[in-house]
């Protein structure tokens, strides 16, 4: 595994820069996907073992993943493989066995990005973007030790959705590690309804609770557009989705320091 072209890497990045001249966003990130991400479709066809391949694979990504950073970006890893690979490669598998799969996912990915500070990235992960039942997607709680042992101070994942809502009840058990974020998905990337204000304020408010008011940023379950050509959500809803984000965030906000006041 080698880079065959990675002046196109370098464009992508400087594209990505040219973009944001004269806007005003305080901080952006750009994404990259994981080597566990990558291995899920580019299969091993030469490496001894599914984990040297794994390992390969974080050695030719960090070359993106360094050159994101020092272009000025927060360097977002996709690892959506961390809870996919559940359901579309090892449903059959005992989850002991399936956890040892997704840890070695992990190491390799922190052998990847071992020079990068750690509050320069976050990653995140989901059950995928699209509109299916979920009714045999890993749990939360099944995985999430695992996945706070990534290196990226800031971990985003789905939550607004019916199948993972419930779930923000497990950080009242879960101690997360000193200097972590969780940046929890408060509004659906799939459904066309747009979220009240007061509901995004309630999900904040009950991570808040969970783990601290500054430990959480409210995100969005997923990216609006995951694959290009596919629109699942109409792109003027999006607009009203993310404003609902914002003022739901304000409200949230308003709320948990007034109470500490």
């Amino acid at each position: 595994v080698a880079w065959k072209d990675w002046p196109a890497a370098e464009a992508d990045i400087k594209l990505a820069k040219d973009a944001l001249a004269g806007a005003k966003a305080e901080d952006v990130f750009m994404t990259s996907p994981s080597p566990g991400q990558i291995a899920r479709y580019l299969k091993n066809k030469y490496y001894k073992s599914d984990e040297d391949y794994i390992y390969a694979l974080a050695e030719v990504m960090r070359r993106e993943y360094k050159a994101i950073v020092e272009a000025g970006f927060i360097l977002q890893l996709d690892c959506p493989d961390l809870a996919m690979l559940r359901h579309m490669v090892y449903l059959d598998l005992p989850l002991a066995a399936y956890r040892k799969i997704i840890a070695v996912n992990v190491a390799a990915l922190n052998h990847a990005v071992r020079d990068l500070p750690p509050d320069r990235m976050r990653m995140h992960v989901c059950w995928g973007s699209t509109v299916a039942p979920h009714h045999t997607d890993v749990e939360l709680k099944d995985i999430v030790d695992i996945i706070l042992t990534a290196r990226p101070q800031a971990v985003s994942f789905p939550a607004a959705n019916g199948r993972h809502e419930h779930e923000w009840r497990i950080w009242r058990e879960v101690k997360l590690p000193p200097g972590k974020i969780i940046v929890p998905g408060v509004i659906d990337s799939t459904v066309n309804t747009v979220e009240h204000p007061d509901l995004v304020a309630d999900r904040i408010a009950n991570f808040a609770g969970a783990v601290g008011r500054e430990n959480v940023i409210a995100g969005v379950d997923c990216g609006f557009g995951t694959f290009a050509g596919r629109v699942q959500v109409d792109s003027k809803i999006v607009w009203m989705k993310l404003s609902a984000l914002a003022e739901g965030a304000r409200r949230a906000s308003k709320q948990l320091w007034a109470k500490a006041a």
